[in-house]
């Protein structure tokens, strides 16, 4: 601790125990407990209580209050706690007979306070803090602590029982680990004594009839096996299991849905998951006795699982599937096509009976669907998944929500009823259609497929929210449908669903309602994107209305749309202009008149969107070499960049970076230099000079950007520009090659450079910084940069870039200051109200 801060210290005690202060804020306690772990973290001598009385001062003080303020009670438990996280301090307050009357018989527990949430918490956070020797461990057991934890197991509040359940994890590893010298087993006399106590209560709680007492236990041991890997859990496990499973065959039990919890963690521990036999057969056992909802996230987490036995991944793949195999199965009468499953692992009639049921059916299936898009995201599934099969029972669901489907069987039409425009399902199996898209073999139902994403497509009834969804599906099976080989009868395929899908988008640009136009111009974006190197997608692109409707959207009243008519149009410029042989566009405004349309809206748009997006689609033209020889390229850059510095809008300005930035790169590429500043350059190529590539960046006006952007008011801009000039610094200069402080100041350029020095170091405190040559700083001219760069200490800008803004603020005589200044006890915050 400093001499300031202990100076501040015995002040802000005494304000925090005087009733009559105004209470501080919660986050200002918070940070004052934050500073105190951190003394204490490295220390574990007595000194800081020892030199600072003012803090037993505080915790007697507080506990001589006959109403203490809920928060000030909540503290000092918390700050007792952090104290006593060592044997030192712990024994030194024991001395001053604190402990006690904090955390023992005597403790606020029997208080009115105590029915504050705040001070129970604060009473849980204060013991978890303390219990990190064994001194704290017997005082907690011989002091009625662990009556207490148990009973605020089941706390009304959810936050201090769940803190009362970790702090009982704590203990029990604590106890253990701290306490045994030899393995357990599942006797008791090989426990320590407060270890012992804990199991205890947990078999009891186990036992009891009651789902109130056996919920916490069961959250207790989830918690325990997440976090513990230690081999004792299992001998722990071996005292309760027969009671775990006897859970899953009780009728009348009402805790069910936490088991799928307890036993995913338990088979992400080594300490079962390496194992054979009893455990996984439990697992099995939950997979079939447990509802469709309580299995499928555990059925999801074990396919994830790297250890697990094969036919239990089988078994999970088949819960998970069990729903969509009954969709499959309920669709027609008789069965059309395969089944995804053989046979079933739980009831089917138990799954008929909740997808026969509105609020059942939708629940399952949004779950179980959102199961499947995670699993398909994984790159490596130990399991194969019936693709074709489960994208069947996905086009069912999808004609099942929009009537396009009349099935046969009688559970089909409920199902049917049930599922009738109901969006969270149709946006779920969307984005599983999506990640499907991926996987290999499903190129037969292709043609099928787009029978069913049509339809949504064009209905007046798909909500915008559904539609967006459809699109994004549509767009990655289209460019599934291109990677195909194209035998004829492919062909006609490929440009019916083409055709097909233009007509609906040119309908869609035009829609009345501006989510619906931005969702179009995304999906136009995302297969250009996809597809523009393919000569069909652009014959049936350039033949349509589209590419008209997509630029007269550049000036839709919605900045939205605007913004995402600029990536299209962007995107649309690498078929149009940038291609190869680029088509002549009778009905399309030139290259320039584009281009001058997206600069126009960079400098005139009143909202930030729009702008963002251009600067966006000028850098990716910039990285994919589409802005002409390098002369062209400057002037662009340099235009565009004119136009970013003024910009209100810091994420613009730094887009404007990434553009210098790529530009930077392009230009020494094109010049014939390495990348690397370094690499050795053979004696038979005459490559350019550093001077020329400065004479291209000045022309280009980035010095004069990169400096400014040093002391823009958004800190991130600052960083980027900082990062791009220790770069080209790297480039001119190579290594202990910087130029000599005093030799700059005796050259010509040596005051201007010294003055700008001066005024990077006011970072965005600079007011009205040059960027004009005024003040003898020509940021145009090649040498004054050259000397710029090797004067200015770049890197000390980086360090004073990346501190945060309330370095200073948030130090620790900072925030005893403000205490003290909220009490009213610093003079020059006193004010004489007469």
């Amino acid at each position: 601790m400093t001499r300031e801060c202990a100076a501040l210290l015995p002040g802000v005690c005494a304000a925090l125990a005087d009733p009559r202060q105004p209470g501080l804020d919660d986050t200002c306690l918070e940070k004052l407990l934050d500073w105190f772990r951190s003394l204490t973290w490295f220390d574990p001598t007595a000194e800081l209580v020892q030199d600072n009385p003012c803090l037993t001062e505080l915790i007697s003080s507080v506990l001589a209050l006959p109403e203490p303020s809920p928060s000030i009670l909540s503290f000092t438990l918390q700050l007792a706690g952090i104290l006593a996280s060592s044997e030192n301090r712990f024994q030194h307050l024991q001395q001053e007979q604190l402990l006690g009357r904090l955390f023992g018989p005597a403790g606020p527990q029997g208080s009115a306070v105590w029915e504050e949430a705040s001070v129970r918490s604060g009473w849980v956070k204060g013991v978890h803090s303390m219990v990190l020797h064994l001194p704290a461990l017997h005082f907690l057991c011989s002091e009625g602590g662990m009556d207490v934890i148990f009973a605020l197991q089941g706390d009304p509040s959810l936050f201090v029982a769940s803190a009362a359940s970790q702090l009982l994890v704590h203990v029990l590893t604590f106890s253990v680990e701290s306490e045994t010298s030899k393995p357990l087993s599942t006797k008791d006399c090989d426990w320590p004594a407060c270890a012992q106590r804990i199991i205890k209560h947990i078999e009891a709680s186990l036992q009891s009839s009651s789902a109130s007492h056996v919920e916490p236990s069961l959250k207790l041991l989830t918690s325990l096996f997440g976090s513990c890997y230690a081999a004792w859990t299992e001998v722990l496990w071996l005292n309760i299991a027969k009671q775990i499973e006897s859970f899953l065959v009780a009728e009348t039990f009402q805790a069910q849905h936490l088991l799928g919890n307890l036993l995913l963690n338990m088979a992400r521990s080594p300490v079962f998951s390496d194992t054979e036999g009893s455990f996984w057969a439990l697992v099995t056992s939950a997979l079939e006795h447990l509802t469709p909802v309580q299995a499928g996230p555990l059925a999801a987490g074990l396919l994830r699982l790297c250890k697990c036995p094969q036919d239990v991944r089988i078994q999970a793949l088949t819960v998970l599937l069990q729903p969509m195999d009954c969709i499959l199965r309920a669709a027609s009468q008789p069965l059309e096509y395969a089944g995804l499953l053989d046979e079933s692992v739980s009831d089917p009639v138990t799954v008929e009976s909740l997808l026969s049921s509105k609020t059942s059916c939708t629940g399952l299936l949004c779950q179980t669907l959102a199961h499947l898009e995670k699993l398909l995201s994984l790159k490596h599934l130990r399991v194969d998944l019936p693709c074709v099969p489960l994208l069947h029972s996905l086009m069912t669901i999808l004609q099942f929500c929009n009537g396009f489907l009349s099935p046969a069987s009688p559970l089909g039409s409920t199902i049917s009823r049930n599922l009738i425009n109901c969006f969270r399902v149709q946006k779920s199996a969307l984005d599983v259609l999506a990640a499907l898209a991926e996987k290999k073999g499903c190129d037969t139902v292709i043609r099928s497929l787009f029978d069913v994403l049509l339809p949504y497509l064009e209905s007046p009834n798909t909500s915008p929210t559904v539609l967006k969804k459809a699109f994004q599906a549509t767009s990655k099976w289209l460019v599934r449908l291109q990677e195909l080989s194209c035998s004829n009868s492919q062909c006609q395929q490929t440009e019916k669903i083409l055709e097909d899908v233009f007509l609906v988008l040119q309908k869609r640009l035009c829609s009345p309602c501006w989510e619906v136009r931005d969702s179009s111009l995304e999906f136009l974006a995302a297969v250009i994107k996809g597809l523009r190197d393919q000569d069909e997608f652009r014959q049936f692109l350039l033949s349509s209305e589209v590419p008209r409707l997509a630029e007269n959207l550049l000036e839709d009243p919605e900045s939205y749309v605007r913004a995402s008519a600029v990536t299209a149009v962007g995107h649309l410029a690498f078929i149009t202009y940038f291609a190869p042989e680029s088509p002549v566009m009778g009905n399309l405004c030139n290259k320039e008149n584009t281009v001058a349309k997206l600069q126009e809206i960079l400098s005139t748009d009143s909202e930030g969107f729009p702008r963002r997006a251009v600067i966006t689609i000028f850098t990716k033209w910039l990285r994919e070499g589409c802005t002409g020889q390098l002369e062209d390229t400057q002037q662009f850059v340099s235009a565009v960049i004119q136009t970013v510095e003024h910009d209100l809008d810091w994420e613009v300005r730094l887009g404007g970076l990434e553009m210098v930035e790529v530009f930077c790169s392009k230009t020494i590429h094109q010049l014939g230099l390495s990348e690397c500043p370094y690499a050795p350059v053979s004696s038979a190529v005459t490559s350019p000079t550093p001077q020329n590539l400065l004479q291209v960046f000045c022309r280009a006006k980035l010095f004069g950007f990169l400096f400014r952007s040093l002391c823009d008011c958004d800190k991130p801009v600052g960083q980027r520009a900082c990062d791009i000039l220790i770069g080209l610094r790297g480039r001119f200069y190579p290594v202990s090659t910087l130029e000599n402080p005093q030799e700059i100041e005796d050259s010509p350029a040596g005051h201007s450079i010294a003055w700008l020095q001066r005024t990077l170091r006011q970072g965005s405190l600079a007011q009205n910084f040059p960027t004009d040559g005024s003040n003898g700083v020509d940021f145009q001219d090649p040498e004054s940069m050259m000397l710029a760069l090797g004067a200015i200490d770049l890197l000390e800008l980086h360090d004073e870039l990346n501190k945060s803004s309330d370095h200073m603020e948030k130090s620790p005589q900072s925030l005893l200051q403000d205490i003290l200044a909220t009490a009213g006890t610093i003079e020059e915050n006193e004010v004489d109200c007469y």
